[in-house]
Parts: structure tokens; C-alpha cells; sequence
């Protein structure tokens, strides 16, 4: 049963969704709010088997189809393999939200070419080979949103986190480009920029950095999860159509 209500409170009814790093945090929280508007979920998850099934339980929990599928998204063969997978049990996809990710921080004279490339293979070359094993299913529909999620640090650059800047900017140019390649067969292509949001990339910081980044946000809190998942269910729905090559970053008014 849909525990949440919204003006429409279907607007996904029937469409096959895709969200990748969906075990936990905010991707969990992207296939839940895509649930809960009507969307069958292709739950996608690396290592986290477990805590994959739970995402896909409370996917179910508002009466759509959901299943978890495991898949290294760095790797060609798997990224095509878990298209496949959603066309086999529910069709071909309209919405590819492009989730998974991982962060370090350090100086870059530390930073290893091998940390490097782990960073720009999870961050950058995954979302690219979603994309490219998705897209000939949408441009036959002539309609899809793909969604991918960078950083406020992709916008700005942070200090210590060079490499993860620079695969969050990549994204952001990544979306912009191919949102004006395939913006004619009806297909939007956006990106999610947040802020500061309580998920298991903070829990390297102490209390007190965190209360200093509530207290340095307007808002006066850190994201949530589901603050994110909100702008991401927006730009999935079919009403918007007229959104895409933008940034839209949720981060309580810290970058602006």
C-alpha cells in the first residue's frame, strides 16, 4: 500500500525504472519515492546483496514489481546485463537513474593513478555505459529520462577531493552534451548535484563537522535522502518534458 500521497499520486503507473547503487542511502531512497509514484524498479547493487533485498521489499510495499540485480556497472558486458535483466522481467526502461558512485578524500599528490581510476571508472565510466546500453530502447520508444547524480563539488571543486570532483564535473558536462544528442527522440537527460546529506559518505566526519556544515547551510540542516529522492521523482515524470540539460542542485541554499 502507498503510505505517501501526492497530487497524482501515480504518475509513474507502469513505467520500468532503473536505479543503480540502490542498496542504501540515497539511491535506496530514489527507488522507493520511484515506487511509490507507480514505477517498476530494477534495484541495482555491487556488493550490498542484503540490504538490496530490503530496498526491494519496500519497493514492493507500494504494489509495483521490483526486482535486485547484481552488476560491476564499470564493466561493459555487466552494464549491457542489467538492461537486459530489466527488458526480460518487465520490458524495456523509460527511466535510468545513474546513482552508483564511491568518494575518498586526500591531497592529490597521495592519490594513486590506481585510486584515480577506480574513481573516474565508478563515477564517470558507469553512468556512460548505462547509458549507452539503455538508449537504443528509449530512442525506439522516442521517450526516456535519465537521470545521474553528480555533487556540489562537481559544480564548485572541493578541497582534498579532486578526483571525486573531477568525475562529479564530468557527469555535469557528461548530461549536458547528450541531453542535446538525444533531446530529439524525446528523451531528457539531467543531473542531481547535492549537498551536504546524511549517508554513509559522511560518517568519516565527527559530530562537530557536521553540526559546523548545518550551521554553514542557510537552512540550517543537512540533506536527507529523501530530499534528494524528491527532485529526482520530479524530473522522471513525464510532465517534464521541457527540463533537460540542468542542474538542479538540492543542497539547502550552501552552494547557490
Amino acid at each position: 500500500m502507498n503510505t505517501h500521497s501526492y497530487p497524482d499520486s501515480r504518475p509513474l503507473a507502469g513505467a520500468n525504472a532503473i536505479v543503480t547503487g540502490a542498496s542504501r542511502g540515497i539511491g535506496r531512497a530514489i527507488a522507493i519515492a520511484l515506487a511509490e509514484a507507480g514505477a517498476n524498479l530494477v534495484v541495482n547493487y555491487k556488493n550490498s546483496a542484503a540490504a538490496a533485498l530490503e530496498t526491494v521489499e519496500s519497493c514492493r510495499r507500494a504494489d509495483v514489481n521490483a526486482i535486485a540485480v547484481q552488476a560491476d556497472l564499470s564493466d561493459p558486458d555487466q552494464a549491457a546485463y542489467l538492461i537486459e535483466a530489466t527488458c526480460v522481467n518487465f520490458g524495456a526502461p523509460q527511466i535510468l537513474v545513474n546513482n552508483a558512485g564511491i568518494a575518498k578524500t586526500g591531497l592529490l599528490l597521495d592519490t594513486t593513478v590506481e585510486e584515480w581510476d577506480e574513481m573516474m571508472n565508478a563515477n564517470l565510466r558507469a553512468p556512460f555505459l548505462c547509458a549507452k546500453a539503455v538508449l537504443p530502447h528509449m530512442v525506439s520508444k522516442q521517450y526516456g529520462r535519465i537521470i545521474n547524480l553528480s555533487s556540489i563539488w562537481g559544480m564548485t571543486g572541493g578541497s582534498f577531493e579532486v578526483p571525486y570532483s573531477a568525475s562529479k564535473g564530468g557527469i555535469i558536462s557528461f548530461s549536458k552534451a547528450l541531453a542535446k544528442e538525444v533531446g530529439p527522440s524525446g528523451i531528457t537527460v539531467n543531473c542531481v548535484a547535492p549537498g551536504a546529506v546524511m549517508t554513509d559518505m559522511l560518517a568519516h566526519l565527527s559530530a562537530e563537522d557536521l553540526a559546523r556544515i548545518a550551521d554553514e547551510t542557510p537552512v540550517g540542516r543537512l540533506g536527507t535522502p529523501q530530499d534528494i529522492a524528491s527532485v529526482v521523482r520530479f524530473l522522471a515524470l513525464p510532465s517534464s518534458s521541457f527540463i533537460t540539460g540542468q542542474v538542479i542542485s538540492p543542497n539547502g541554499g550552501l552552494v547557490t
